[in-house]
This record gives structure tokens, C-alpha cells and sequence, in this order.
């Protein structure tokens, strides 16, 4: 079970009260972010036995959709928590540090020339001498940037000049809206990836000239943080910025960053606004909110650069962590290198936010609870960076687009709105192929059509249908007072076999039966058999199918006339036009042959006291049936490349190696059904086993499928 640091969890429950939402993981991360800028400013390291002493310092990725409260919740870190220390700080701590250290860097530089006689000055005068250049050289370095939203390499390096100087603080930089500023930045975040780890960066090498004099290099570590927000949809928009920033990740920001990533709202859900304002004004949010401000003035009072240790056990509880990490990275496969990157390096952003969260506690030794706490962030961090990068591709989100649309759209109005749907036609017919293709996948219908030599497309998320919640329209007039009711399919029958009822399969408005009236939205075939087929022959044919047959008025034993319901695998919309185009195709489908005026949209069926009688099964696949889409002219053209008739083509669709004796023998009862000689039957058995890809083995099919369909071909003809 997860566990968090309290601390932050303060934090973060202010944070959820006053931007209403709950977000957590958001929080913690940011939270995460400026305790370790907390920390980093006043040079807390970490003792390891691998890496020997790094610093405490973290770099976060945190993308959340616009008006959820990014903004609001980092102005409120900053101004109610994270103030009262840079106010400290920046008064007390910085500038004492800073005067050490000049002091110390002049005894040193003094001491050194005199030993080597570059200086006719004594000691104490050569020292004052080069303190008073060092501090000089320290002034015109500026003020200290306690964070920046911007810069360049040449400015990132003059401020870790006058940090190493100071030997005090660290760098912070802040990205903003990181989707529209990244590109305006990649130098400074080039060298942010090399300062990540212990805060050194390698000097470039300049000419010396009137205006560019090349200064001694100075050593030390400086710690850098970097805190990336914004809105997914600015960062991941499927073109250039997404592409450079896919660019960040491959060259090490996977293994350093930590990721807050989600395109849900999270706001709060309240009884009422009086609960919501009840919260808001709340005494102790106020208490709260004040004695955390109390701690962040404290921090900069603690004992600056402290080296928090580990013991042997935490050591090792640290490196099982990292053992498991890197056990799940060799199962990944070769492709997922950002993956792999991300998950070994786990391990490393732990025990760097566990530093964090020791110095917030102001412990001198790294507990294992601090390991806990911070390995529940990383893993939960590791979860969204594995949801980000399965973010929808722009095939994925074309589909997505069309079937949020509620009307058709030109190709010009996908170029004006989709950044990604450029290029050329070729580029742009493909991007729309493999949209389809995931649509077919994925249960969104895809519609393509031509106006005018216009191309238009429309889209639609299908609803899978459940079983317990069917469309039925239902009344005792004609045309009037239809009432939409919801029952469940295995009680259909007390609807069918009722009374004095018409049914249909949509709801109309206003309860009036007209195909204007229609209300979008059906799941279920409702067909009528008139003599044509029966009953036993399509209980073989549909076996694999759940229905409901029901006998009309004008059944009899001779010539069975019934009613057939099928559910259908999902919910449809579709127009008039539409309806009738897609009945069309399953009466195409289907292995016999059907009342052709289900074809109508606003059909009204009546009811029956008769026979019923139920199949379990597959539910209908409804998506093989709706026009004008991929899956549809696929099944037209299984269908039409077979050849074969009716009863034939659907035997032969249906069968394979694992089910050729059952499909042969259920193929037999048909034929016996239609009322064909033996040995007819018998012949088109043999042609239809010898077309198969994989026919029958002669042996068996002689001695098993042909003298099971003779037995009971002169059963029935002995029962007649």
C-alpha cells in the first residue's frame, strides 16, 4: 500500500480545499518540487555509496487541462508557503553565505600568490585586495534569480557563476505553459540536462576579446531544479512542439523528470455551494495554512549544507527498489526505449525527493519511511509518464475528432482545426486510413461520403449494448402514444406475447409514430419471417447467435410465419437513409430471406399470444452493417466473393478447420429442411466438404456427417 509524507500531504489537502480539486498526484508533485527547491537553496545533499554526494534537487513535468488550477496552485505555494522562506533567505542566509565565502575564496587566491611571489603585497594586504575584486566581480554578476521562467546558456552560466561564488542557493527555472515556450528555450534546457545530476556543466571554451574577457573557471556544484507545467493538448499537439519535446525525452529528461500527467478536470464535487464555502472560510484551513508558512520560515534557518546519511539497511532497501525496477525494464521490449530509461532510473529521482522530504522533517539521517514516501511518488509518476506516452496518436485523435463532431466536416474544416492534418492529399488519405482503421478497432464508426464532388466525414463512439437495457417503443395505437421502455432481453417474450401491443425498435417524440420522429439510437433486429424458412432451420443457422423467435398470428405448423429479435453487439444512430441502407445489408448477410419492410425506420410490429423461444449465443457484430464505412464494404465484399448462394455462402463464411464436422451435419439439417432428395443433399454435402480449404477427411466424412444426415432424413420421412 502506498504511503505519502505527511508534510506534503498538508500541502496538498490545502491545495484541494482552496483550488477544488483533487488532483493529488498534481500536488505532490508540485509540492515535491519546491520542497526540493526549499532544500537545494540551502545546499542539502545526500551521502550514497555509489554516487558519493549528490544533491538534493528535482526536476518535474506536471500537464494539467486548462482552468483546473495550475496556476492558482503554484501562485499559492509561492505566495502563502514558499515566501516566507526565499523572505528569509534572500535577507539573511544568502548574504551571509555569500560574504563567507568571498572571504575565504580571497584567503585562498592571497595565499597562493604570495606563495608563489606573484604579489610583492603581505598576506593580509593581498587578501583584502582580492576580496575586494571578488566582490566586485560578484556585484556586477546581479542580484540572485531565486527562480526564472526563462533564459539563455550564456545568462544560465553567469548566475552558477555567482552561486559557485556565494557557494550558496541554486538555480530554478520555472517553464510555464512549457507547450508554447519550450522551443524558445532549448539551450538553457540543454544545459539543465547536464546540471541534473551533481550540478556541473562543462566550460565552453571562448575567445578573449575587448568585450568578451574569459574569466577563471571557478569549481563547485551548483543544484538546479526545473519545473515544466501546462495543458497536454499545447505540449502533445501532434506536430512540431510534440516532436521536439518527444526530442527532450530521448536525450535523458525520460530518466530525470518527474511526470504529473492527466486530461481529466479532477474538480471537487460538492453538496452545495453552502458545503463549498463552508470549506473555504474554514477556521482550520486558516490554522493550517499558517503554521506551514511558520515551517518554511524555519527552513531557511536550519544548518546550512547538511549531508543527510543512510544506514546500511535503508542502503539496501534503496537498491532492492532499484533491482526491481530494472528486472521490469529487461521484460520491456527493445522498442520501448524511453520506457526502459524512465524505469531504471527510478530509483535515483526517489532518493533525491526522499532528501527533500528528510530536510523538510529536519532528520540528519534518510529513514526508510522518507524512501517509502518518495518511491509512492515515483511510481505514481512512472504511471503517468506510461499514460503520456500512450497519449493518442493523430490517427487517434482524427478519429476521436470526427466522432465528437456533431455534424459533417470538409477536408478544409480538419486542415483549419486538426494541427496535425497537413501535408499533401496522399499524407492526408493515409492519416484518415488509419483512423478508420483504429475506429474499426475501437468501436468508432468512421463515415465517408461525396456532395458535389465535396468529401465529407462523420464519426460516432458506439455504445456497446447492454442486455439488461434494451430500446423498445411500445403502445396500443397504431401511430400514437408510443412510450419508450427499457427491458431486459431475457424478458422480451411478455412484451411479444402479450396482447393487443405494437413495438417498435426505436422511441419516437412526442410518442408519434413517423419516421421524422424517429429518436436516434437502436439495439436490436427485429425481422419477420413469412413462410419463406423455418424455424428449426433457422434455430441451425443462428445457432451461434443469441435471439428470441416468436410465432404471429398467421404461424401454423405448415408454413411457419415468426418473428426474429437479435440484439445487436452495439447502440446505432442513424437516419432514415442510413436505417434502410443498413437493413439492407444484413438482409445481404442473413442465410434466408426476410420482410423487406424492416427496412422502414419507424416499423411497428404486433404483438402475440404464441410460441416463443430463446438462443444463447454471439451477439450480432452491428458494426458489419452500417454504411458507408470500412467494416461494411469489407462484409459486402466477403460476401459477394464467395460465389455461392445464400445458405451456401453462409455455411462456407462460418466454417473452419475446428468446426467442419458440426457446420457439415447443421448444413445436412437445412437441406432436409427445404425438403431435397437424399441424395441431392447428399451430392451438394460432397461439393461443399471438397471446396473446403481443409475438407473433411473422406473416411470420416462418409462414415460420420453423410450417415448421421441419412438417419435422420428417414426419420422424418417416417414421421410424416
Amino acid at each position: 500500500m502506498k504511503k505519502y509524507h505527511p508534510f506534503s500531504e498538508r500541502i496538498v489537502d490545502i491545495l484541494v480545499r482552496k483550488v477544488n480539486n483533487d488532483n493529488r498526484h498534481f500536488f505532490r508533485i508540485l509540492t515535491g518540487y519546491y520542497l526540493s527547491k526549499v532544500a537545494s537553496m540551502m545546499r542539502c545533499n545526500i551521502q550514497t555509496n555509489d554516487r558519493d554526494v549528490i544533491p538534493v534537487n528535482t526536476y518535474v513535468l506536471n500537464l494539467m487541462v486548462s482552468g483546473t488550477g495550475k496556476g492558482h496552485s503554484t501562485n499559492i505555494l509561492e505566495r502563502d508557503f514558499v515566501a516566507y522562506f526565499k523572505r528569509e533567505f534572500l535577507n539573511n542566509v544568502f548574504p551571509k553565505k555569500a560574504e563567507e565565502n568571498l572571504q575565504t575564496l580571497a584567503q585562498e587566491r592571497a595565499a597562493w600568490r604570495v606563495n608563489i611571489g606573484q604579489t610583492t603585497l603581505t598576506l593580509d594586504e593581498e587578501t583584502e585586495y582580492q576580496h575586494n575584486e571578488f566582490q566586485k566581480h560578484f556585484d556586477r554578476l546581479g542580484e540572485l534569480a531565486f527562480s526564472f521562467d526563462s533564459g539563455t546558456t550564456p545568462a544560465v552560466k553567469q548566475m552558477r557563476e555567482k552561486l559557485l561564488l556565494a557557494s550558496a542557493g541554486s538555480m530554478n527555472l520555472e517553464l510555464d505553459e512549457v507547450g508554447s515556450n519550450m522551443s524558445s528555450n532549448v539551450d538553457v534546457l540543454n544545459t539543465f540536462l547536464e546540471l541534473y545530476d551533481v550540478g556541473l556543466v562543462k566550460q565552453k571554451l571562448i575567445k578573449n576579446t575587448l568585450e568578451n574577457i574569459r574569466s577563471e573557471e571557478l569549481t563547485g556544484n551548483t543544484p538546479t531544479n526545473l519545473m515544466m507545467f501546462g495543458t497536454p493538448t499545447k505540449l502533445l499537439d501532434g506536430g512540431k512542439i510534440e516532436e521536439e519535446f518527444k526530442q527532450f525525452l530521448e536525450t535523458g529528461y525520460a530518466r530525470r523528470l518527474l511526470f504529473g500527467y492527466t486530461t481529466d478536470s479532477h474538480r471537487t464535487k460538492y453538496a452545495s455551494a453552502e458545503a463549498r464555502y463552508a470549506l473555504m472560510v474554514d477556521s482550520n484551513l486558516a490554522r493550517d495554512i499558517l503554521s506551514i508558512q511558520q515551517e518554511f520560515t524555519n527552513f531557511a534557518k536550519r544548518p546550512f549544507n547538511p549531508v543527510l546519511k543512510m544506514s546500511e539497511a535503508n542502503h539496501i532497501h534503496l537498491i532492492e527498489y532499484q533491482i526491481k525496477c530494472e528486472a521490469l525494464a529487461d521484460d520491456m521490449k527493445d522498442h520501448m526505449s524511453l520506457h526502459k530509461a524512465e524505469m531504471i532510473h527510478r530509483y535515483y529521482k526517489a532518493i533525491k525527493l526522499a532528501g527533500a522530504y528528510t530536510f523538510a522533517d529536519n532528520f540528519t539521517e534518510i529513514t526508510k519511511d522518507h524512501l517509502d514516501y518518495a518511491i509512492s511518488v515515483v511510481e505514481d509518476s512512472g504511471e503517468a509518464f506510461h499514460t503520456l506516452m500512450r497519449k493518442q496518436g493523430p490517427y487517434e485523435r482524427l478519429a476521436h475528432y470526427l466522432a465528437d463532431c456533431d455534424n459533417d466536416v470538409t477536408q478544409h474544416e480538419l486542415m483549419e482545426e486538426l494541427p496535425f492534418y497537413k501535408g499533401s492529399e496522399s499524407q492526408r488519405k493515409d492519416l484518415m486510413t488509419l483512423a478508420m482503421s483504429f475506429g474499426y478497432r475501437n468501436n468508432i464508426i468512421i463515415k465517408r461520403r461525396m456532395l458535389d464532388e465535396i468529401e465529407f466525414f462523420n464519426g460516432e463512439t458506439l455504445a456497446e449494448t447492454d442486455l439488461t437495457h434494451l430500446t423498445i417503443g411500445i403502445s396500443k395505437d397504431i401511430a400514437y402514444n408510443y412510450q419508450t421502455d427499457n427491458p431486459p432481453f431475457d424478458l422480451l417474450h411478455k412484451l411479444t406475447t402479450a396482447d393487443g401491443y405494437h413495438y417498435t425498435a426505436h422511441g419516437f417524440i412526442n410518442g408519434h409514430r413517423k419516421s421524422e420522429n424517429v429518436i436516434p439510437g437502436f439495439d436490436l433486429l427485429i425481422l419477420d419471417c413469412d413462410g419463406d424458412v423455418n424455424m428449426s432451420t433457422v434455430k441451425v443457422l443462428l445457432e451461434d447467435y443469441t435471439f428470441l423467435m416468436s410465432t404471429t398470428k398467421r404461424h401454423t405448423t405448415e408454413i411457419n410465419r415468426f418473428r426474429l429479435i437479435l440484439p445487436l453487439s452495439h447502440r446505432i444512430k442513424l437516419t432514415t437513409g442510413e436505417y434502410s441502407k443498413f437493413m439492407t445489408n444484413v438482409f445481404e448477410w442473413l442465410p434466408f430471406p426476410v420482410d423487406e419492410g424492416a427496412k422502414d425506420i419507424a416499423r411497428k410490429w404486433a404483438t402475440h399470444p404464441g410460441i416463443y423461444e430463446y438462443n444463447t449465443g454471439d451477439v450480432i457484430d452491428a458494426t458489419m452493417f452500417i454504411p458507408e464505412t470500412k467494416r461494411s464494404d469489407e462484409t459486402k465484399a466477403r460476401i459477394s466473393a464467395t460465389g455461392f448462394c445464400n445458405i451456401e455462402r453462409w455455411f462456407r463464411t462460418h466454417t473452419s478447420k475446428g468446426n467442419r464436422a458440426n457446420h457439415l451435419y447443421r448444413y445436412g439439417m437445412v437441406l432436409i429442411d427445404g425438403n431435397y432428395p437424399l441424395g441431392e443433399i447428399v451430392e451438394k454435402l460432397e461439393t461443399f466438404n471438397n471446396s473446403l480449404e481443409v475438407p473433411l477427411p473422406e473416411e470420416q466424412f462418409r462414415n460420420s456427417t453423410i450417415k448421421s444426415i441419412s438417419k435422420e432424413f428417414q426419420k422424418r420421412k417416417e414421421d410424416i
